[in-house]
């Protein structure tokens, strides 16, 4: 079963309860089933592109060639700015960093000690925070500090589901079959 792409999602930031520790613990939570899913995935699939989409190691890879942006954006709500940070939507230090060169285990090591930073951040800030906000520049929604890492947690699950997809579709055929 094939998910939405990322940029045709939308999202609905409508609720008014504080769900915040339950975003922390999904985030806290992301490292942890990334080592525990590349556990078992066949090493010939990593760097394997599907319909020229990124490989298993570039997914895990672009989770933290984006986590700088995260912080930057948590920042940016924090210190009162009206728009967040923007991205480039063509992911091109993803496309250009070569991920698949680079060893599972340090793609691993480096998405978890930058979600270590990002987590150690939101573990200071407090309920007002929460509830602070500033404009998504491509939504062009106001995202509470709340709904942003709502956001990232999604992108991290997005890519989890994108990754279990990679390692179940086109089976790699022997040779000769």
């Amino acid at each position: 079963m094939s998910q939405v792409k990322w940029f045709d999602r939308q999202f609905d930031f409508s609720t008014t309860q504080n769900i915040f520790p339950s975003i922390l613990e999904r985030l806290r939570g992301t490292p942890v089933r990334l080592e525990d899913k590349f556990r078992s995935i066949d090493p010939a699939l990593l760097t394997r592109k599907i319909d020229n989409t990124w490989s298993i190691k570039e997914n895990l890879g672009h989770l933290s060639d984006l986590e700088p942006l995260w912080q930057r954006r948590l920042d940016d709500i924090l210190a009162g700015r009206d728009e967040l940070s923007p991205t480039d939507l063509q992911n091109t230090r993803t496309t250009e960093a070569g991920h698949n060169e680079t060893p599972v285990e340090e793609l691993l090591k480096r998405f978890r000690q930058m979600r270590t930073k990002t987590i150690v951040l939101l573990e200071a800030i407090d309920e007002q925070a929460v509830y602070k906000y500033a404009l998504h520049p491509r939504l062009k929604t106001p995202m509470r500090t709340m709904d942003l890492f709502l956001f990232v947690a999604d992108h991290d699950d997005h890519h989890l589901a994108r990754i279990t997809e990679l390692t179940t579709a086109h089976p790699i055929l022997p040779a000769g079959i």
